[in-house]
């Protein structure tokens, strides 16, 4: 029996916790043949890499950049880890969000900083009147799915170019949003640097060598935390690719994992992340069972979607600063263009 195991990135890398045998990842129904599989394994290969770490990043923002940016949905995890990995790069933070109508006329206090709260009633005006006095200013939007759609609506209607993070919504709207009105954006489910890398690799692959997996099964587990509602963005497109590639899969039989215990128990969860992880497993094997392949990325905390984030900011700060006729980017064309500090 021939089996190969790639991991991107393993747990131990991450979180500084005790390597997790990929079969303990697998649901329980496959456990036991995947221990076995483990075994008998004749050769591991294994990537890992770790975010850049925050004092690196205060290093490089010896001076303020010149690119105001807002951040909506400030209160939110990814907001304020957003918010914290911006000031370290320097960026400008304009002190004004959007939230909730519960949170419309509070002025909050987010990594030391004084930021006043906007309901949607008044939202569009106050858009407007911000982007006279920045005309160079960025969102950043990190919200629900259920308004992905109307708030890129807004910034397309006022005018300012964007970063937008968040999944779900109608996607294929999003981008007829943004390409009728000609702003400038950066759009990604995944704005996680390393995972980003992996996902352009597997692009290339299914591009270059379509069919190589043809006739295999293939399972997926994604283990996120219980208040993100929809499927991983990040999973979808593993998975397309995997397709490409010939593996037989669709998109409903997805393994989310969104329970708490089960996610210690089973996945390998650290308790201490259980608010915000993302553990992903895709589980390829033959028709004969013979061979399989297994690639995980495991992402505790958040700090490396809103280092990435930052990224995206200054990329996209600099093409609309050279006026490029492309107006629409993805974290692939940032990670391209060598964009990453």
């Amino acid at each position: 029996m021939a089996s190969t195991r790639v991991a991107f990135p393993t747990r131990n890398s991450l979180c500084g916790t005790e390597t997790t045998p990929l079969a303990s990842l697998l649901p329980r129904e496959h456990s036991r043949r995947g221990r076995r599989l483990l075994r008998n394994r004749s050769a591991t290969v294994t990537m890992s890499v770790s975010p850049i770490p925050q004092t690196h990043l205060q290093v490089q923002a010896s001076k303020k950049l010149d690119i105001p940016i807002m951040v909506n949905s400030c209160l939110g995890k990814m907001g304020k880890a957003v918010i914290k990995a911006a000031e370290s790069a320097g960026l400008d933070l304009i002190p004004m969000s959007f939230g909730h109508a519960k949170e419309a006329g509070k002025t909050v206090e987010v990594c030391g900083k004084e930021i006043k709260v906007h309901g949607p009633s008044d939202r569009e005006s106050v858009l407007a009147s911000v982007f006279r006095e920045h005309p160079n200013m960025i969102v950043v939007d990190y919200t629900v799915p259920d308004a992905v759609n109307s708030n890129a609506e807004l910034y397309c209607n006022v005018g300012v170019p964007f970063v937008i993070g968040t999944t779900g919504g109608d996607r294929d709207r999003l981008y007829k949003t943004v390409e009728d009105s000609n702003v400038y954006a950066v759009i990604s489910p995944q704005m996680g640097k390393q995972v980003v890398a992996f996902l352009a690799a597997m692009e290339i692959m299914a591009e270059q060598f379509p069919g190589a997996f043809s006739g295999y099964s293939l399972k997926v587990m994604e283990s996120h935390q219980s208040s993100k509602l929809d499927t991983s963005g990040t999973a979808k497109a593993v998975i397309s690719c995997f397709k490409k590639l010939g593996a037989s899969f669709d998109m409903d039989q997805i393994q989310m994992i969104r329970d708490p215990e089960q996610q210690m128990e089973m996945v390998g969860v650290p308790e201490e992340h259980l608010s915000g992880h993302a553990f992903h497993l895709y589980h390829l094997s033959s028709p004969d069972e013979t061979v399989s392949f297994e690639f995980q990325h495991n992402v505790c905390g958040r700090s490396i979607y809103a280092e990435g984030t930052v990224d995206a900011v200054l990329f996209l700060a600099k093409k609309i600063q050279q006026k490029t006729d492309q107006r629409i980017y993805n974290m692939i064309d940032v990670l391209r263009e060598g964009s990453m500090r």
